[in-house]
């Protein structure tokens, strides 16, 4: 269960390591922490996890007002998963209680002819976060190496010039993704990419679901059922993806999303921790202006 794990025993289960050496089969998309609370039920684990986000919201409300007053640093958060894996509705309750000025999520659909005229990466680069604000890219410049590898007919809509599309080709992308996460770390944002790990019979389940359901029938498109076709086409380039893109300054970390309070928990404790990290502390004035806030509270007190 999450409230049980160290900021190490996260690290140790979901972090994707550097070496190049990860499958992403080794990781449990129903992952829920019972073998930390044996003596715990499904529900019981389900409450303590709720508890436990409350508490972490609240964490995460109080570092997120630093990082705004500060106005140094910003945080880009980086969203992937299969369809109905939960990206939504992990940014709908993780972020919850921040501060809605401090925080903006980007959504990215088919490029435009314009951003087609670009390399693959500027039009992320324009909605990047500002400095004191945190930015969530729900989908990213990594749908180039995943999409993109599985229809390579998107690819050769790109206006790229000739060349082989082979190995060689997507270890560049790679290469490039990280130069541009490395020059954002550098230069004050702080990069943290969640993989949500979903399933597919939960995948399935969901969309049965949707489909079912009246009121959420809007959610589900002939496109999201039309992909199930290339699941293992995708959880290959999942996994190349991260091997060659987890890196010290931009790590990846898989999150099981079968469970959707379970993966809530793991996000909001992960990105509550990396704002920590920047170790911040609020503002501070000089003496002069002291002396004339001082001023100000004399002559107000006195109306």
């Amino acid at each position: 269960m999450p409230t049980a794990l160290t900021h190490k025993e996260i690290d140790k289960l979901f972090r994707v390591p550097t070496n190049g050496r990860f499958r992403l089969k080794d990781h449990d998309t129903g992952w829920a922490g019972s073998e930390y609370f044996d003596d715990l039920s499904k529900d019981q684990l389900k409450d303590r996890a709720k508890a436990y986000l409350t508490e972490n919201l609240s964490d995460l409300a109080a570092a997120q007002n630093v990082l705004y007053a500060t106005d140094r640093y910003s945080v880009l958060i980086v969203l992937q998963a299969m369809d109905a894996a939960g990206k939504d509705g992990t940014i709908k309750h993780v972020m919850s209680g921040v501060n809605p000025q401090g925080c903006q999520v980007f959504s990215f659909k088919k490029p435009s002819d314009e951003e087609l005229d670009h390399t693959f990466l500027w039009r992320y680069s324009k909605a990047l976060p500002e400095r004191g604000r945190i930015g969530i890219f729900n989908r990213s410049y990594y749908e180039d190496v995943l999409v993109v590898r599985v229809h390579p007919q998107i690819l050769a809509g790109q206006k790229l010039p000739d060349g082989k599309r082979g190995e060689k080709f997507w270890k560049q992308r790679f290469d490039d993704i990280n130069q541009f996460e490395r020059h954002l770390t550098r230069n004050g944002t702080t990069v943290v990419k969640f993989f949500l790990h979903l399933s597919k019979d939960e995948q399935r389940k969901r969309f049965l679901e949707r489909l079912t359901n009246p009121d959420k029938h809007w959610k589900v498109s002939d496109a999201d059922v039309n992909e199930r076709q290339y699941w293992d086409d995708y959880q290959n380039a999942f996994e190349d993806a991260f091997r060659h893109t987890s890196t010290k300054w931009a790590p990846w970390y898989v999150i099981p999303a079968d469970h959707k309070w379970v993966a809530r928990v793991l996000v909001a404790s992960i990105l509550t921790r990396a704002i920590k990290d920047l170790k911040l502390k609020m503002p501070t004035v000089s003496e002069e202006r002291e002396k004339q806030l001082a001023e100000m509270r004399r002559r107000l007190t006195k109306e």
